[in-house]
């Protein structure tokens, strides 16, 4: 059995071990391939191929009719043609639910970094601001309390739920906007015009579709209050990115805080690198070295179950 990796460095910069899919037999691993024709060639005849973000499109497929099963190292799976990878009688398979818990966190992590400016005011400390403070404390930036506040959440999946949990726990309210409603969470779901309207915090964790393309928009952003906040840790295309970079240069967002661009890596004009009290992360909050192995765990599931003809994760079947 012939299997590739088509771009494994982001996965595994060095910190894992291949080991688990080497088990499976020839086992070769590139950090990146970049274009149809450099990953024609690397997959040549392959049977197994495994990529991240990767493009596989038909003209791969066509080109090379050895493969016989496509991993893809995460939850999102649209760089890979699944139609005509279905037509081909090949089974697309990924990674769900390893990043529940870390983007959970990491939504957290950003919220409270723009409620007190953690970072700036350890910068100041350090640059010798508290140590010339007349006072036994100082603040540079206004502090927020969350107890209290309502955060709305897009995207009512097991992310979005466990970012629920974690604002309940800090006295927050919730409301929740998402396509399928599960009768357990009847009393948080809301239309999204009065989540836009109601919420002082609003969380994206909604997949990205043709109905969820800037789904935060000039005229989203208009419904909501004066000083909300705005967080991404879905996808970047959910939001507008100038809207989003007036409205806090206005002051009717008081933040943001991304994790997540429309482009990636991100562009040097991007209208959110200067806009004012916007924390801009480089996609990591799906990187904890634990999410990192759940996926090669998924994916060593995936072609053992591909192996004794009992397909799991299977997206496109």
């Amino acid at each position: 059995m012939k299997i590739v990796v088509l771009d494994g460095q982001t996965l595994n910069p060095g910190d894992l071990s291949w080991d688990c899919i080497k088990n499976f037999g020839d086992l070769t691993v590139y950090d990146r391939t970049n274009g149809e024709d450099l990953a024609i060639q690397r997959i040549g005849d392959a049977e197994i191929v495994i990529l991240n973000k990767t493009p596989i499109t038909q003209r791969i497929l066509e080109s090379c009719p050895s493969i016989k099963l496509i991993c893809v190292l995460a939850t999102g799976y649209n760089v890979v043609d699944c139609s005509a990878a279905a037509k081909w009688g090949i089974p697309v398979c990924n990674a769900p639910g390893y990043s529940t818990n870390a983007v959970a966190q990491f939504t957290f992590g950003l919220l409270l970094e723009l409620c007190h400016q953690i970072g700036h005011h350890s910068k100041l400390v350090h640059d010798g601001a508290w140590t010339r403070c007349p006072n036994f404390c100082f603040w540079d930036t206004p502090q927020m309390e969350l107890a209290g506040k309502t955060l709305g959440i897009i995207g009512f999946g097991s992310i979005g739920q466990a970012v629920a949990k974690i604002a309940q726990a800090m006295g927050m309210q919730v409301l929740a906007y998402s396509r399928t409603q599960r009768p357990k969470f009847s009393h948080v779901y809301t239309d999204l015009d009065t989540l836009l309207s109601s919420s002082d915090v609003i969380s994206l964790h909604c997949p990205l579709f043709p109905e969820t393309e800037k789904i935060i928009n000039a005229q989203s952003i208009a419904k909501m209050k004066d000083g909300a906040i705005l967080l991404n840790t879905a996808r970047g295309p959910l939001i507008d990115e100038q809207a989003v970079a007036d409205a806090l240069r206005s002051g009717k967002l008081l933040g943001a805080a991304m994790d997540v661009v429309c482009a990636e890596p991100i562009a040097a004009n991007n209208p959110l690198l200067t806009a004012p009290n916007c924390i801009i992360t480089p996609h990591i909050a799906w990187a904890p070295m634990e999410t990192r192995k759940r996926i090669l765990d998924i994916t060593t599931n995936s072609i053992q179950g591909f192996l004794d003809g009992n397909l799991v994760n299977v997206v496109n079947m």
